[in-house]
């Protein structure tokens, strides 16, 4: 949405004045639109208490707007905050005619006029800003939210001579996109019972028949991945496509059979589904509207790194995450850095809980894995008595050298950071097969590294394809810094209900309890 800033004019003005004692009383009354009263305030006097809503003796177009998506927001559910003002609907509806004429002299426009406009305020600051608090760090996610202007928003809004506005709302893409999901869930769930289906050791394929087969077809056509109708006990090949279209948007083993894991993810609730699709939407109202240029994008419980060009998607590569206990952290920072050949400094935590007791157990340990012990300045120690040192009082660095047992493989990508989190590769290579792959320590480790080097240093004219290769298998480290124009913004979040580039609702598990915490705060009530 373009925001209006232009100094308004008296052609810009609706004729109607509101008397300032009166906006004062019904601001200085309402518990509700309270700490939105300055607000309230800033805005009709720099109109000079001029109507926004209301024409002479008709309502204006953006006015009938606004109560409608009020109305009929399905992220709204079953409301306890005000947001769906019952007062203001009576109101809006007593005050109301046909064709959104008014009453002419109903000494009520006043009043739905000023509720209007505080009612507006409170909706952008919890839809478009975040029902929750301003502080989420208790909710572990260290990406700053967005910054809204609402006093533009509103005259933006108002300014618009005709159309609906939804359209240019100020949230990102993705919040549209699964509040759509949300309805159509909704209207799932008004249909009829989601029965549960009885959970079997027995793996159905292909050719089979059973009475379990027509359960999951009559759910899979509900939800959109079987086509067509079909309620035959027959295991028939549009039941494996419908199933494999299945398990891929929830993050399950693609095999085109009914599993136990399947049938568990078809007897969740739709209930909880729409409760996780809000728990997103929530988070959704924190990041930008439109990210814009190049960035990268890691969504932890899809374990996939997405790489975004001038705001579009370019390519995706799977990831593995931190292990619940040792989470990757939410935050946001720009790259600064490719390392090739990467030395691994052992993190203070990994070197108390396992080298050091290996070390103490095997002395050839540093030997085997490639290790050695230097000082603050890489100089080599030699003769280190370990039995004499725990974790916290290790005075040197032990580090694993550059080549193929590395445990950063062989490149890293370096966002500077307080929680030491950074991207690389992996020699093992095998845990991207893993359908849950939070494996790791904090850091992630990417399946395409090569790829993403080509990717970040593609702007760098000296560096190609072949000198990236030669650079990764040199066995020494090399730093490259990257321009201040070619540092790109690294975002790790986390989102378990999502959007596709195939337009599918994808759900993952909420692998660190984030969703849990965030809904004890959304659905208090």
């Amino acid at each position: 949405m373009e925001r209006n800033k232009k100094v308004l004019t008296k052609q810009d003005l609706l004729p109607q004045v509101l008397d300032s004692n009166a906006l004062g009383h019904f601001l200085d009354s309402s518990t509700l639109y309270k700490p939105y009263a300055d607000n309230v305030r800033d805005f009709y006097a720099k109109r000079e208490y001029h109507y926004a809503w209301v024409d002479h003796d008709s309502l204006t177009e953006q006015a009938g707007n606004f109560m409608n998506m009020v109305r009929t927001d399905p992220a709204l559910g079953n409301d306890t905050s005000g947001l769906q003002s019952k007062s203001l609907d009576a109101l809006y509806n007593d005050v109301g005619v046909d064709s959104g004429k008014v009453h002419p002299g109903d000494p009520r426009i006043a009043q739905l006029e000023m509720m209007l406009t505080a009612h507006f305020f409170l909706y952008a600051d919890k839809i478009w800003g975040g029902r929750t608090s301003d502080s989420t760090k208790g909710l572990d996610w260290y990406i700053p939210r967005k910054k809204l202007d609402m006093a533009s928003l509103l005259q933006s809004v108002i300014s618009q001579k005709s159309g609906s506005f939804t359209s240019d709302e100020p949230v990102n893409r993705q919040y549209k996109l699964l509040r759509d999901e949300l309805k159509k869930l909704a209207d799932v769930d008004k249909a009829g019972q989601w029965d549960t289906i009885a959970v079997s050791k027995n793996i159905l394929k292909p050719g089979q028949q059973s009475p379990v087969v027509t359960s999951v077809k009559i759910k899979l056509h509900a939800l959109g991945d079987l086509p067509d109708a079909d309620t035959s006990a027959s295991f028939t090949p549009a039941l494996d496509s419908a199933l494999r279209n299945f398990e891929d948007r929830m993050g399950l083993k693609v095999d085109g059979q009914i599993t136990p894991a399947v049938v568990k993810a078809l007897n969740v609730p739709l209930k909880n589904r729409m409760e996780q699709i809000l728990v997103n939407m929530e988070r959704l109202r924190w990041v930008p509207a439109d990210p814009s240029g190049d960035y990268l994008l890691v969504n932890i419980p899809a374990y996939k790194l997405y790489v975004y060009e001038d705001g579009k998607l370019a390519w995706n590569c799977n990831v593995v995450v931190g292990k619940p206990g040792g989470s990757t952290v939410i935050f946001t920072k720009k790259m600064q850095y490719v390392v090739f050949s990467p030395y691994w400094n052992v993190a203070p935590g990994i070197l108390a809980h396992e080298v050091l007791p290996a070390v103490k157990r095997n002395p050839g340990y540093l030997a085997r894995e490639n290790m050695e012990v230097v000082t603050g300045t890489g100089k080599p120690v030699s003769g280190v008595n370990f039995n004499k040192y725990s974790g916290s009082n290790f005075p040197y660095i032990i580090r694993q050298k550059p080549g193929g047992k590395n445990s950063l493989g062989k490149v890293k990508f370096l966002f500077p950071n307080e929680y030491n989190i950074y991207l690389h590769d992996t020699p093992s290579k095998g845990l991207f097969n893993a359908t849950d792959r939070s494996f790791s320590h904090g850091c992630i480790r990417v399946q395409e590294p090569e790829k993403l080097a080509n990717w970040v240093l593609r702007k760098d004219s000296l560096w190609n394809a072949d000198k990236i290769h030669t650079a990764m298998n040199a066995g020494k480290e090399k730093y490259v810094q990257l321009k201040g124009d070619e540092q790109v913004p690294v975002y790790i979040s986390y989102f378990t209900a999502f959007v596709d580039s195939q337009g599918r609702l994808n759900m993952r598990s909420d692998v660190y309890g984030h969703d849990a915490e965030l809904a004890k705060l959304l659905f208090a009530k």
